[in-house]
């Protein structure tokens, strides 16, 4: 994540200055990102009562995937060239396409899941960092940070539907049940909410989003500066809560019980909040190496974490709220996220520093 200005909640959008947006548009097409130092006349934020307060220290930056190191040995399954810096992964069941982003030109590659054969390489405007699926069989979310906008890809062709502009840096971009989609921009501290080819809201009481996930009415957001997750209504786009996690998340997905869950990268580890009601923090695991790159099994009931510093793969047991490990994996250098095939758990790494996309069955 790049470092951006701060913003004051509830106020109109302050966009960052050109500098400092070309700046952080230039630093996505690195392998690891570099981070500045936050201003130090930081302005006022909410507290959680919703009360304005100001930091008493400047907002540390942006968590970052680990730098990891060169490999010592070969890792398991199959590796695939799919082309430079590949960051943003997908696996859909329904129609067998995994889908991945590259850059240099920025595209998106689709994958045979059974074969890992490449079939199709989709044109796209700008760089993207993070993939979701707006729902099983497509289409595929597609923020893109250069190109500012949101853009749905159908599976398994690729036809790309029309771009939505939303805001600076649109890092990532998650479907509700409702078939609305939240759009984090990173560098406009606000979070576009999309229904249609039409952003119907603006949310700007964030500082610097980046990792979204649905759980039934609600969603919840990360905001990389603050160190937080918030929780808001997914009908109507207003918070619930906003809960601190952890030293310095970046990403969050949701399991099959309603939870969510997320990588706090700087904290080295796994954290569980229930959205629901209020919601809380109810589970939290140890995991060095920088957890990055997340993704959920919701048939085998486990979530699957990069440890992007340590090239390694961690799989966890979902049933009860604090996870269970159950697998370590190494992988190819760089891993800096990770897709699973819910029909037969194969999992798909992308190896951020070779180019490559390693594919390997889970246990």
């Amino acid at each position: 994540m790049a470092t951006v200005g701060r913003t004051t909640r509830g106020a109109p959008v302050v966009p960052a200055p050109p500098a400092l947006l070309a700046l952080a548009l230039l630093t996505t097409a690195l392998l690891a990102v570099g981070c500045a130092a936050p201003p130090a006349d930081t302005p006022a934020a909410p507290g959680r009562a919703g009360t304005p307060v100001r930091f008493a220290e400047p907002l540390p930056p942006p968590a970052e995937p680990g730098v990891a190191p060169p490999l010592t040995g070969t890792p398991p399954g199959r590796i695939v060239a799919v082309g430079a810096v590949p960051e943003g992964i997908v696996a859909d069941g329904p129609t067998r396409r995994v889908a991945v982003g590259v850059r240099q030109p920025d595209r998106l590659v689709l994958l045979d899941a059974d074969t890992a054969a490449v079939v199709g390489r989709v044109p796209l405007p700008g760089v993207l960092r993070h993939l979701q699926l707006a729902a099983p069989g497509g289409p595929v979310l597609v923020p893109s940070e250069s190109a500012n906008g949101l853009l749905r890809v159908a599976l398994p062709g690729g036809q790309v539907g029309p771009e939505v502009a939303t805001g600076p840096m649109a890092h990532d971009a998650t479907g509700t049940a409702a078939g609305t989609v939240f759009v984090a921009n990173e560098a406009g501290g606000s979070v576009s909410v999309v229904r249609g080819d039409a952003v119907v809201r603006e949310l700007t009481d964030v500082t610097q989003p980046a990792g979204l996930a649905p759980v039934g009415d609600r969603v919840g957001l990360i905001d990389v500066r603050e160190n937080t997750l918030t929780v808001y209504d997914a009908a109507t786009g207003d918070g619930i809560r906003e809960l601190p996690a952890g030293d310095g998340p970046t990403h969050l997905v949701a399991d099959r019980h309603g939870r969510m869950i997320a990588t706090d990268t700087r904290g080295g580890h796994l954290i569980v909040f229930d959205p629901a009601g209020t919601p809380a923090e109810i589970g939290r695991v140890d995991l060095p190496g920088e957890p990055y790159g997340i993704a959920y099994d919701p048939v085998r009931d486990r979530v699957w974490v990069t440890a992007s510093g340590a090239n390694l793969l961690v799989g966890y047991d979902m049933t009860t709220p604090t996870p269970r490990e159950v697998a370590r994996i190494p992988t190819v250098r760089q891993p800096n996220t990770v897709a699973v095939d819910p029909d037969t758990g194969r999992l798909f790494v992308t190896g951020t520093a070779d180019g490559v996309v390693q594919v390997v069955d889970g246990p």
